[in-house]
């Protein structure tokens, strides 16, 4: 709706104001430029414009150099994609270039002060887009990256609970390894939540609405760091599960603790998902249930087979308990 609003508005005021050649550059803008968000939209609005007047000068200069013969033309579009390609421009005034350039050499040759006009038609069309992107509200991108980060939260808890599973009982070889894999994949899922919040923090840049979205694009942010922190942790436990396990590790009375306190670790991360507050800048539990995990753990010699997985599974367990309570541990 506002791409078509845009290329309507732009046509006609860019006919009133300059007379004469079909507006197409001004349409063509307005097309170009109407974006997803405002940052983005004036991101394209700069390309579009420095493109065209770019491709104006490059006509200008080539046309002056060497005349205005057909085959000039083409070594306006060659020189056109080189200094596109020297100066690394962005694709959306990379392919601008050389198509101005090439319309200017074309067309501007018989129409006197086609290239200006084209220029200040561009900038035109560019300029109604902006403005009607503004007006028409842009979405605001918060609910998807919320969504994606309680998919992760919820992915690191059954893994959490994988770890605990594998602890308490006997595990074969293909089971550990499949839990290593599963426990891989919270990689990608992770870079997806990273992929969603730079894309809500994109909506609001610009956006007449950000203030009121700000503080919940906040808590998202800081909710995203310490799930970092958490697949860190989770995929580090796997990891040394996974290469220092052997058949009787789930005997000792340790491990079966450690069990435990990851049920309760995996239990106290369900409750810290998005509640009713979504702009709630700490986790606070909802609903009735409680923290679990805040009983102290005793730890006994382990055998010297496993003193260094039980090592290592207390410390991340640790680090795991201070990410879900916000907190370093006293």
């Amino acid at each position: 709706m506002k791409t078509s609003v845009a290329t309507v508005l732009a046509w006609i005021v860019a006919q009133l104001l300059l007379p004469g050649e079909l507006p197409v550059f001004a349409a063509i803008a307005a097309l170009l430029v109407v974006q997803p968000s405002i940052n983005q939209s004036l991101g394209k609005a700069i390309e579009r414009c420095l493109g065209v007047i770019g491709g104006v000068l490059v006509a200008y200069g080539v046309s002056l150099i060497f005349g205005t013969s057909g085959g000039i033309v083409l070594l306006a579009i060659v020189v056109c994609i080189m200094l596109t390609w020297v100066l690394r421009l962005a694709p959306g005034s990379a392919n601008q270039v050389p198509i101005s350039a090439m319309l200017v050499l074309s067309i501007g040759v018989q129409t006197p002060g086609y290239a200006f006009e084209r220029i200040l038609e561009t900038i035109l069309g560019a300029g109604i887009a902006l403005l009607v992107n503004v007006v028409i509200v842009p979405p605001v991108l918060l609910a998807p990256a919320g969504d994606a980060l309680d998919r992760l939260n919820s992915e690191v808890a059954d893994s959490l609970d994988r770890v605990a599973t594998a602890l308490k009982l006997p595990q074969s070889r293909a089971s550990l390894t499949e839990m290593m894999l599963t426990a891989r994949l919270l990689r990608p899922m992770l870079n997806a939540a990273d992929k969603a919040i730079v894309q809500a923090e994109e909506s609001l840049t610009l956006n007449p609405r950000q203030a009121a979205y700000r503080r919940v694009l906040d808590a998202d942010l800081e909710r995203l760091d310490r799930l970092k922190s958490l697949v860190t942790r989770t995929v580090g436990m796997t990891r040394a599960l996974h290469d220092h396990y052997d058949d009787s590790l789930y005997l000792e009375p340790t491990v079966q603790a450690l069990s435990l306190e990851l049920v309760r670790a995996a239990h106290d991360l369900r409750l810290l998902t998005r509640g009713d507050d979504p702009a709630e800048s700490r986790f606070i539990p909802h609903g009735d249930d409680e923290l679990a995990l805040t009983s102290p753990l005793v730890i006994a010699a382990p055998p010297p087979q496993h003193w260094i997985l039980i090592g290592s599974l207390m410390e991340d367990l640790r680090r795991v308990r201070e990410e879900i309570i916000g907190e370093p541990l006293s």
